[in-house]
Formats: structure tokens, sequence, C-alpha cells
């Protein structure tokens, strides 16, 4: 593996997965893998998880790690041909190329603005990195995806399924804040690698783009949809096609235990209680939340075991 961006870069999902959880029964078996070697994380956006996360999956591997805030150092300038005489006070080109004297990894997390489509579909910051860093990328979120969430819930699915083929239902919630699409993206583009029954389920209007989505069945009936499910994702994303903004917050989307049924509950967390979910789901047993984002750091491990393989 030589750049994590996106969850293509996984050339073999299966052992990808196996080589986790094996990495979960002894993190520390391959202490020696990183010795001298540093991580530098990069944050345009904050984070709990997959910065803790991360950096333990890191350190794990015997690497060093180095943390910026970068809306704390100098705005950036991501454009070329840009006139810098306003705010901005360096350009990636350099910011880049400097990093990446002091990094054998580089990993990066920036959102989206949600307002111009294109311009977060470029992915220009994540973009601008691989292209001028001279160093591995890994995405730890960007504009559009979330490939270190999305293997982390293969390998929870995995682990916890005691189905050849489990039922899997990707549903959308509601929420009071307009949410990036790029969980929901990578959730999707993961759960067609898998062997699972995937549904997606969600309001008229929350259709995700469907180059991602392809011939997934799609459900506007959410209790149609959930029945049998073995696994229930739920999440929030804006609109897509009346681009970042909210077109219901319908209350009656929230995830109860009644609507769960017999499923075992995920998210990404962080959650906002008896909005997106009610109590009785996560503080019940079938909710399966804290084990996912323990997985993060093996999902973070496996990823840069595999890159520090090939450098």
């Amino acid at each position: 593996m030589k750049n994590y961006t996106t969850i293509k870069d996984i050339s073999n999902l299966s052992e990808t997965i196996k080589g986790a959880i094996l990495l979960k029964m002894n993190p520390f078996e391959l202490s020696e893998i990183g010795k001298h070697k540093t991580l530098v994380m990069l944050f345009f956006n904050s984070s709990l998880r997959t910065r803790l996360s991360t950096e333990k999956a890191a350190k794990n591997l015997g690497m060093e790690v180095m943390i910026l805030n970068v809306n704390d150092a100098w705005n950036l300038e991501f454009e070329d041909g840009t006139i810098m005489n306003i705010d901005k006070s360096e350009h990636i080109k350099e910011a880049a190329q400097v990093i990446s004297q002091y990094a054998d990894v580089i990993a990066v997390r920036a959102f989206p603005g949600l307002k111009d489509k294109a311009r977060d579909e470029s992915e220009l910051i994540l973009n601008s990195f691989k292209k001028y860093a001279t160093v591995p990328i890994i995405n730890m979120e960007s504009a559009t995806a979330h490939p270190l969430q999305a293997l982390t819930d293969a390998i929870t699915i995995s682990e916890l399924t005691e189905k050849k083929t489990p039922k899997v239902v990707l549903s959308w919630a509601p929420h009071p804040k307009a949410l990036p699409q790029a969980v929901a993206n990578s959730f999707v583009e993961m759960m067609q690698y898998l062997d699972v029954d995937f549904t997606i389920t969600h309001p008229e209007g929350y259709e995700l783009n469907t180059e991602i989505t392809k011939d997934t069945t799609i459900n506007y009936n959410q209790e149609e949809a959930l029945k049998d499910a073995d696994f229930v994702y739920v999440k929030n994303w804006s609109s897509y096609t009346d681009y970042g903004k909210i077109l219901s917050e319908d209350k009656n989307w929230m995830m109860t235990k009644e609507k769960l049924g017999k499923a075992k509950f995920m998210h990404c967390l962080p959650v906002r209680r008896n909005v997106v979910v009610e109590d009785a789901v996560l503080d019940s047993n079938q909710s399966i939340v804290i084990q996912q984002a323990n997985n993060r750091t093996y999902a973070a491990q496996v990823v840069l075991k595999q890159i520090l393989e090939n450098l």
C-alpha cells in the first residue's frame, strides 16, 4: 500500500481485515516495524476517535507521532497562480514538501465546506498533499470519504456476524446540523465489497451520489428496510442533490429499540442522544458503538503496517 486515501487502495480486503483482527489480539507484536519512523498528523478539523486511535496505532508499531492543528499555524493557499497578498501566508507546494522532510507518513483530516459541490468533490486539500508531498498520505476523513472508518466498520461486522451473508442497513437519521456525506459514502463503498445483503434507507431528497451507490437497494420506507436486519448503521448526512442543505428533520427517523428489532446498532460517533438514536438503544447490549470505536485503532494500525512495509 502506497497511500490510503480511499478504500480502493486496499489490495486484499479480506486479508486486511484478518490482519487487523490479528493485530488486535497482539497489538505490540510488530512494535519494531515503525522504529525511527515518524507519522505527522495534520488536522484542518477537530477529531477525537480518529486522532487518538491513529496516534495509538502508530505508537503500537513503534512510530513517533507529531500532531499539528493546521488552523493554529499558517493559513495555507491551495490554488495555483494566486497572488498571496491577503490572508494566506504559505502555499501547499512548499508546506507539503517541508512536512515530508519531517515525516515518513502524513495523515490529513479536512472536512468539506458543503457549499460548493465541485470544490468539495475535487478533494483539493487531500489531493494537494498527494500531489506535492513526497511521502505516503493517509485520509483521516476528507470532503467525500472516511476510509479509516469504513475499514473499522468492516472489521466490526466481520468480527460480530453470525451469518455468512448478514443483512446490513444504512439508515439516515435527523440532525440539527448539516453534516457531510463522507462516512455514508465510504460505508456504502465498503459494503459493496463485503458479502452482505445491503440496503440504504432515507427520506426522499437525501439520495447519495449515484456514482457511489450504483445499484445498491434504496428503500424510502425505514421500517420496511429494517425488517430482519442483522446490523443497522445509523448516520445523518445533508442533501447531495440540494447540496449541503437540511431538507428534513423528521423525528420519526430517529432510531428506536422497537425499529431496531434484534439487530446490532452501529454508529461512528459522536452521536446525539434522543435525536439520532434513543437512549434505550445506546444503553442496550445491542449497541456495538464502543467496540466499533475500539476497532478504529486496529484499522489504522493495519493500514500503517502495510504502508511501512512498502517504504
